[in-house]
C-alpha cells in the first residue's frame, strides 16, 4: 500500500501547493479542506496520486470521519497541519472576540484535533512525521496582530510540547514558520475581502515568498532520513529582514 500524506487547508495557497509537491514526491496525498469544489479540482489536476476529503478542522465529528477515511487508504506517514488563518487587524483594546475565537479554534484547536485523530496511525507506521505550518507571528508580536500572534504562539507551544511528549517514539515533529508569503487569499481573508488593504501588505515588495516556496520546504523537511528532525525552520523573503523591517521599492 502507498505511503499517505494528509494535508489540511489544501483548497488553496500553501496547502494546495504542498499537496501538488508531495504527490510529485511519491506520496498519495489526502487533500483536506471545507471547500469540496476546490478539492475536487485539485485532485483532478494531481490525478491518481490524490484523494479529496471534505473536512472542517473545527468539528470533532468531521475530523473523526477524516481519520476513518485515511485508515482505509494505506500507511499514514506524514501529516501537514496547514489549516489556519487570520481575521482582523484590530488593536487589543478593540479586539473582536469572535475573530480571536475563530483564529484560536482553527489554528490551535484544529491542529490539536487533527493531530490527536491521526497520531496513532502515524506512530503505527514506524516512521511518522508531523509538519505544522506556523508563522513568524509564532514568536514575534506586532501592532494589530494580537489575536493572530496569540493563536500562533499557542500553536507553537502545542508543537513544542508534542515533540517532548513523543520523545522515544517514531514520530518526528517539525515546524515551518513562514514570514511574508503572497497567496490569493490569506491577506484578503484577514481584511474581510478588502482588496486594497490586502494589496497594501505586499506593496513595493519585489519578491515576497509564494506558496510553492513553502511547499518546497515542507517536502525537503519531510523527505530527510527519518533520524533527522528539523525542529523549526524560519523562512522569509530576502526583502523581509524582520517582522517590522521590510524593504519596499518606490
Amino acid at each position: 500500500m502507498e505511503n499517505i500524506a494528509v494535508v489540511t487547508g489544501a483548497s488553496s495557497g500553501i496547502g494546495a501547493a504542498t499537496a501538488r509537491r508531495l504527490a510529485a514526491e511519491g506520496f498519495h496525498v489526502v487533500a483536506v479542506a471545507r471547500r469540496a469544489d476546490r478539492l475536487d479540482a485539485l485532485v483532478k489536476e494531481i490525478g491518481s496520486g490524490a484523494t479529496a476529503v471534505e473536512c472542517d478542522v473545527t468539528s470533532d465529528e468531521s475530523v473523526a470521519r477524516l481519520a476513518e477515511t485515511v485508515s482505509g487508504l494505506g500507511t499514514l506517514t506524514l501529516l501537514v497541519n496547514n489549516a489556519g488563518g487570520a481575521r482582523g487587524a484590530d488593536p487589543v483594546s478593540a479586539g473582536s472576540v469572535d475573530d480571536w475565537q475563530w483564529m484560536y479554534d482553527v489554528n490551535v484547536l484544529g491542529t490539536l484535533r487533527v493531530t490527536k485523530a491521526l497520531l496513532p496511525a502515524l506512530e503505527a507506521s514506524g516512521a511518522g512525521t508531523i509538519v505544522t505550518i506556523g508563522s513568524t507571528a509564532s514568536f514575534v508580536v506586532y501592532e494589530g496582530g494580537g489575536g493572530y500572534t496569540a493563536a500562533k504562539h499557542a500553536q507553537t507551544a502545542l508543537v513544542g510540547t508534542l515533540r517532548l511528549e513523543l520523545s522515544g517514539k517514531p514520530v518526528r515533529v517539525i515546524e515551518v514558520d513562514p514570514g511574508m508569503v503572497r497567496t490569493d487569499e490569506f491577506a484578503l481573508n484577514r481584511f474581510d475581502g478588502d482588496q486594497s488593504k490586502a494589496d497594501a501588505v505586499y506593496a513595493g515588495v519585489k519578491e515576497p515568498l509564494i506558496a510553492d516556496d513553502i511547499a518546497d520546504i515542507v517536502a525537503f523537511a519531510a523527505t530527510r532520513p527519518h533520524h533527522v528532525n528539523i525542529d523549526r525552520l524560519v523562512v522569509r523573503p530576502i526583502a523581509q529582514a524582520a517582522q517590522h523591517k521590510v524593504h519596499r521599492e518606490k
